[in-house]
């Protein structure tokens, strides 16, 4: 991708919901050049609808990840939890001195701390941030707390362009904690309410349930809630799955019973739907 020196050349490792999301906000702003790679392109079935969505948002998308990155100022890692350091290790096979590399993913402390040192091994840097909501409707407007020795200066950067970064730590670990502790709560009681919701349905009570709720929380609307978070664990059960699962594996490096949310983890991956 030709770009000159004033152009601001971002790369997005992964091209789901998340990278698309981004480039839909950043589209058109004539100060960047976007570019991407997504392992979509390796499956002949799904391979055009990445290059299509790639393209409609003005997004170069390139034939491997060091294709990606290459003139990169930035690279966005934005996969699953479970590649987050498989993708780093790769990444530090082509990245460069001077080279930002920001972990979006929804990964354990020690995981990030592992994908850092794969990253700084090569001079590159590396700054985690943890995304602390969905990003549907805010786009890049969404929460992102992010740590490391140059997560200031990225997000000074990134925040020109309308981001919502707030760093919080020069150290690896912190973001990461922080999102994580809160999706014990948020992504548990998705599980918990998606199992209230289906076993007093499935004896006729769910309305008297939802009543002696609402006498406990008024200011909840059990229901729509209910509603919401079925559909949520549905859409993004695999997803928030991994997610719990890098939970459960943060406990447990802290000594603590991780039961928990590993029974959150194939709560939300029973309730995901089948994607074909």
């Amino acid at each position: 991708m030709s770009a000159d020196n004033n152009t601001l050349r971002i790369a997005l490792i992964g091209f789901g919901e998340v990278g698309r999301r981004f480039a839909d906000d950043l589209r058109g702003n004539p100060a960047l050049a976007l570019s991407t790679y997504d392992i979509l392109r390796e499956d002949a079935g799904k391979r055009g609808d990445y290059e299509r969505a790639a393209a409609e948002r003005k997004v170069a998308a390139k034939e491997n990840a060091k294709a990606a990155c290459d003139g990169a100022h930035l690279v966005f890692s934005a996969v699953t939890a479970a590649a987050t350091e498989k993708v780093a290790a790769e990444a530090a096979s082509f990245l460069n001195s001077g080279q930002v590399f920001f972990d979006i993913n929804s990964a354990a402390p020690g995981t990030k701390k592992r994908a850092s040192a794969h990253v700084a091994k090569i001079g590159a840097d590396y700054v985690e941030g943890a995304v602390m909501a969905p990003v549907k409707k805010p786009g890049i407007r969404v929460s992102i707390l992010a740590g490391g020795a140059r997560a200031e200066e990225t997000a000074e950067r990134l925040n020109l362009l309308g981001f919502n970064i707030k760093p919080i730590s020069t150290e690896i670990g912190h973001a990461s904690a922080t999102k994580l502790c809160r999706s014990i709560i948020i992504k548990g009681l998705e599980a918990l309410l998606v199992d209230c919701a289906k076993a007093s349905e499935h004896v006729g009570v769910q309305e008297d349930v939802f009543a002696s709720l609402a006498e406990t929380f008024p200011s909840i609307d059990w229901p729509a809630l209910a509603e919401d978070m079925k559909e949520r664990v549905a859409t993004h059960g695999k997803r928030r799955a991994e997610e719990m699962r890098e939970a459960g594996e943060m406990l447990s490096d802290f000594g603590f019973d991780a039961e928990l949310a590993f029974a959150v983890a194939n709560a939300q991956a029973r309730g995901a739907k089948p994607r074909g």
